[in-house]
C-alpha cells in the first residue's frame, strides 16, 4: 500500500506513534510530518496537560499529583485514538508512553492504563534515538542528562511491555528521519 493509499480518508484507520524521551527531536519530526500534509497530532497533549496541572496547582507536580496527571494524559490519548476513524495518522506519543513516565515517577502500572494498552492498539511505534544536543527553552521538566536517558529507556521498555516491537529511528535531521519513517510504511501490527 502506498502513502497515497494510506492517506485516503476512505481506508481503514492506520495509527503510527512517534515517541522517545526528551531530547529525541519529536517536535521537529512532528513538524516535518505536518509540513508534508500528513495527518498528525497537533501539539503534545501530555505537555499541555502538565501546563494545566501546573497552572491549577501553582507549582510543579509533586508525588501526590502524579497519578491524577497520568490519568488525564491517558484520557487524552484514548480520546485522540477514538477520534481517528479512517486513513493514516501519526501520534505524538501514545498510550504506552504512560508505562515509562509512571515508572520514572515511581508509580506502577494501574488498571486503566493496562486495559487501554490492550484495547487501543497502534500499527507501529517509531522511537526516535536521542539527539546529541539538548537545548530547549520550552521544556518544562528537565534538568539532568541521566534523567533524560532514563526516561527514554523507560518509554522504550513500556512499549515492549505492551507487546510492541519498536522501530528505532536514527538521530538525523528531521527530513531524513521522516523519510526513514515513511519508508517503513506500512508495517505489520506488533
Amino acid at each position: 500500500m502506498s502513502l497515497d493509499q494510506l492517506l485516503n480518508p476512505n481506508t481503514a484507520p492506520r495509527r503510527y506513534v512517534v515517541t522517545g524521551g526528551p531530547s529525541a527531536g519529536k517536535e521537529a519530526v512532528i513538524a516535518e510530518i505536518q509540513k508534508r500534509d500528513i495527518p498528525c497530532t497537533e501539539g503534545e497533549p501530555a505537555r499541555e496537560i502538565y501546563r494545566e496541572h501546573r497552572e491549577r496547582l501553582g507549582r510543579h507536580l509533586q508525588v501526590g499529583d502524579r497519578r491524577a496527571y497520568s490519568r488525564d494524559v491517558l484520557n487524552a490519548f484514548v480520546a485522540e485514538f477514538c477520534g481517528h476513524t479512517s486513513g493514516l495518522r501519526f501520534y505524538n506519543r501514545a498510550i504506552p508512553d504512560g508505562y515509562g513516565w509512571d515508572a520514572f515517577f515511581g508509580l506502577g502500572p494501574y488498571p486503566e492504563l493496562e486495559e487501554a494498552s490492550r484495547i487501543y492498539r497502534y500499527d507501529a511505534v517509531f522511537v526516535l534515538d536521542p539527539l546529541d544536543d539538548f537545548d530547549s527553552e520550552d521544556d518544562l521538566v528537565w534538568a539532568k542528562e541521566r534523567e533524560i536517558r532514563r526516561v527514554h529507556e523507560l518509554i522504550i521498555q513500556g512499549y515492549y511491555d505492551a507487546g510492541y516491537r519498536p522501530i528505532f529511528v536514527p538521530a538525523d535531521e528531521p527530513g531524513r528521519r521522516v523519510d526513514f519513517i515513511l519508508a517503513q510504511l506500512p508495517v505489520p501490527t506488533i
